[in-house]
């Protein structure tokens, strides 16, 4: 069935009774992977999984946000511990941040950075200098393991020789993420490393959407600010003070261009699960696809 407003809407609508939540004029903020809810009328943000069947992942989330409050990271705080299923979609409630002072930028993203990054990968006890670890395991940020299932849920929308294409460029990438070797020292990552995953509060930036945080390379979470600049169009100025905030260019790594590569793979398999009735998705797909198959890397992609 296709995720799209009306039917978040619905699986809001009855998770909201349960919970005691008053989901009158709710405004959607956000549809990706979640559909994300301001309800002003409770002082609560919702968040309505696209996947059947993943409680797991937003308990987890749930849990990491707790972590990184205590240790100190500024994020998104839950509102709720317990995730609802409605139709086996989960949802889960958050408290509500006052509107952002002004737009995230990439320089807002890179101390928020910084702070996860120092943190342990593995669970330890706490020490003087030394926050605890993660609550629950990370794994590894593999972000072509879904792109099976996005290319099988756009079957007999796409160009079947397109979702080839993918399926071996992806297997040629998950070997090659296996043979890097990073300059930074492996540990907690955010995984969807972007401004938009990022509010600016009175008091300062507030990192959001944790629901991909993995223990993998460090390198992932920088490769996707610098993949937006020719992707997206984000100016270059501005991820420049990213970088220098941050403290540095991974496109100076050797291994930037294989993360690149495979973020661009799922990212063009991504927007093929959007293909059933969205005629814009199948042109964007397409557009996504063309300029892989040749090697332009400075295609402009658009957003969904």
């Amino acid at each position: 069935m296709i995720f799209d407003e009306p039917r978040a809407r619905a699986l809001l609508q009855e998770a909201a009774a349960p919970a005691g939540v008053d989901p009158a004029g709710a405004v959607l903020l956000a549809l990706g992977q979640n559909a994300v809810f301001d309800l002003p009328a409770a002082g609560l943000v919702a968040k309505v999984g696209r996947t059947p069947g993943a409680a797991d992942r937003a308990a987890r989330e749930l849990a990491l946000a707790g972590w990184l409050d205590g240790a100190g990271v500024p994020v998104v705080r839950p509102a709720d511990p317990a995730v609802r299923l409605v139709r086996e979609h989960p949802v889960t409630l958050w408290h509500r941040l006052g509107d952002p002072v002004r737009p995230a930028r990439p320089a807002d993203l890179a101390p928020l950075l910084r702070a996860l990054h120092a943190l342990p990968a593995a669970p330890v006890p706490a020490g003087p200098a030394l926050p605890p670890g993660p609550p629950v395991p990370l794994g590894r940020r593999d972000l072509l393991a879904p792109v099976d299932g996005w290319l099988a849920a756009a079957e007999g929308h796409v160009d079947p020789a397109d979702a080839a294409f993918l399926r071996v460029r992806k297997e040629t990438f998950v070997t090659a993420i296996g043979e890097l070797a990073p300059v930074l020292p492996p540990g907690p990552i955010h995984g969807d490393a972007l401004p938009r995953n990022v509010h600016v509060t009175p008091d300062g930036p507030v990192l959001l959407d944790l629901e991909y945080m993995a223990d993998d390379l460090r390198e992932h979470d920088l490769v996707v600010l610098a993949l937006s600049q020719d992707r997206y169009g984000v100016p270059a100025e501005e991820v420049a003070a990213f970088d220098a905030a941050y403290g540095w260019d991974v496109r100076e790594w050797p291994g930037f261009a294989v993360l690149r590569g495979a973020r661009e793979t799922a990212s063009a398999a991504w927007v093929a699960q959007q293909a059933p009735g969205n005629p814009s998705a199948r042109a964007e797909f397409r557009r996504r696809v063309d300029s892989l198959r040749d090697g332009a890397t400075d295609v402009r992609w658009f957003a969904f």
